[in-house]
């Protein structure tokens, strides 16, 4: 998001082209859009660089992030069409311009049903409780999905919390989650 840097004293309000502003109206259009939409859809803002990040400027440049995700590549186009059409009517309604260029694209990886169904059979027979859902996140297997058949088996983290220093699992979980694999690897191989 480019804008104009200027005096925080002497800037008139009207007269800004505030970059922080536009980017801070764009990081609320990424989420309304995500929950415009019924679906496991995610759209996240992570990180931010102002220029030139002093108190008494109006900042004039923003470099931010910006990751969608879903399973479904047609929503995610229309997701990211949406969010586009929002960018340049922010653009233009803060006198800003605001260039979106892609830099990682990975292609939604779906898991293979034999290995899903081998994988709640294996839980199954050790009287698990199970939930199917997606994977939001980014692992090896959406990379190995695109060369052999694929699944996953998540173990619980207390409270939900994931990718973060307060993730945890109770050594009982990780235990059962390596059973459960363990048990899939053997009736896959008999």
């Amino acid at each position: 998001v480019t804008g104009l840097a200027n005096h925080a004293g002497t800037t008139p309000m009207r007269e800004r082209q505030d970059a922080l502003v536009a980017a801070s109206m764009l990081i609320l259009a990424v989420r309304d859009s995500a929950l415009a939409t019924p679906g496991a859809q995610v759209g996240t803002v992570g990180h931010m660089e102002v220029t030139p990040n002093a108190t008494n400027v109006v900042p004039g440049q923003v470099r931010m992030s910006l990751d969608l995700r879903d399973l479904n590549a047609a929503k995610l186009k229309s997701l990211g069409d949406t969010i586009r059409a929002k960018a340049q009517k922010i653009a233009t309604d803060t006198r800003t311009t605001i260039e979106i260029k892609p830099i990682v694209h990975h292609e939604p990886a779906l898991a293979a049903p034999d290995l899903q169904r081998a994988i709640q059979s294996a839980a199954d027979n050790l009287r698990l409780n199970t939930r199917h859902l997606p994977s939001g996140a980014g692992h090896d297997a959406q990379v190995m999905a695109g060369l052999m058949p694929m699944a996953m088996i998540f173990v619980p983290s207390i409270g939900g919390i994931s990718h973060s220093p307060k993730e945890l699992s109770t050594w009982r979980d990780c235990a059962n989650g390596a059973n459960v694999l363990l048990q899939t690897v053997l009736a896959l191989s008999s």
